[in-house]
């Protein structure tokens, strides 16, 4: 296995070699597969994200502002159809094992909205970087993206600055928001992308980024899957559940990995991973 897999992982013990993957991750701080899901469960994810904003919209801390028209909800599995398929998928399963190993857990399920009329956000990462990253330049945890549309150039798209995951100092606003002096940085390696339904990216939320303006009339809900390793504490800010009926017919495989409470009966998430600053978007 590559030099940045996490110490005593073998590829026996992983579905799917992501060797390449794990490389790209550390340069970049973001690798992709197209196609990893059909186009009719995409589809159907559309569906339940979209039932699930307008009724995290129906009530106060329902859906947290991340710039004007923009939105981030997080929502229990139970919300979604096809939880089981997205964290058990082998390329998921592959590269949390590989990257944050075996005892990685799924911290976080919840999707983001750019609306039309949505601005460029600031440039951003979506929480200080941890210790074991500023000195060992080691992940520690991952966020995975799920497009529920096919993305054109007008949509707003997801914009990134590859390599900027190790980046830090002292004028980084929260520890999150470089200052405006740094921005040419990340214009100069500012990379837009563009997946479509079915394809599914998994990258480091340490690495500089930002949504763009949404110059359609459509909006690009995002579906986001959180993971953390062994010392991250991401899960602290999510309040992720599963009811006992639910919690029963997971596989154990996805049980094992599954940190969150299991409760009788689910109770609305109130949002609270606000991230300072994304209010006022970069309009």
């Amino acid at each position: 296995m590559g030099p940045h897999v996490f110490a005593g992982v073998s590829a026996s013990e992983l579905d799917v070699d992501v060797t390449a993957e794990v490389s790209t991750l550390y340069e970049d701080g973001i690798t992709a597969v197209k196609g990893a899901f059909p186009v009719p469960w995409v589809d159907r994810l559309r569906e339940d994200v979209e039932a699930a904003f307008e009724e995290a919209l129906s009530r106060p801390g329902g859906a947290v502002g991340r710039g004007p028209n923009r939105y981030y909800v997080e929502i229990h599995p139970e919300q979604v159809r096809g939880f089981t398929e997205l964290v058990d998928h082998p390329w998921v399963r592959s590269v949390c094992t590989a990257v944050l190993g075996p005892d990685y857990r799924v911290v976080e399920l919840g999707f983001d909205v750019p609306l039309a009329g949505a601005v460029n956000q600031p440039w951003h990462r979506d929480f200080p970087i941890p210790e074991e990253t500023r000195r060992e330049r080691r992940l520690t945890s991952l966020a995975f993206n799920l497009t529920t549309v096919d993305t054109t150039p007008d949509m707003g798209p997801f914009e990134i600055a590859p390599g900027t995951q190790w980046d830090d100092g002292p004028d980084f606003e929260h520890g999150m928001f470089p200052p405006r002096s740094r921005y040419g940085r990340y214009q100069e390696r500012a990379v837009r992308t563009y997946p479509r339904r079915g394809d599914i990216s998994a990258r480091s939320a340490l690495t500089i980024h930002r949504g763009t303006a949404n110059e359609s009339s459509t909006s690009r809900p995002v579906l986001v899957l959180g993971v953390d390793g062994p010392e991250a504490t991401n899960g602290e800010r999510h309040d992720m559940a599963v009811t006992h009926a639910c919690w029963e017919t997971l596989p154990e495989r996805v049980r094992r990995h599954l940190d969150c409470a299991v409760v009788q009966e689910l109770t609305p998430v109130t949002q609270k991973h606000t991230i300072e600053g994304l209010v006022m978007g970069d309009a």
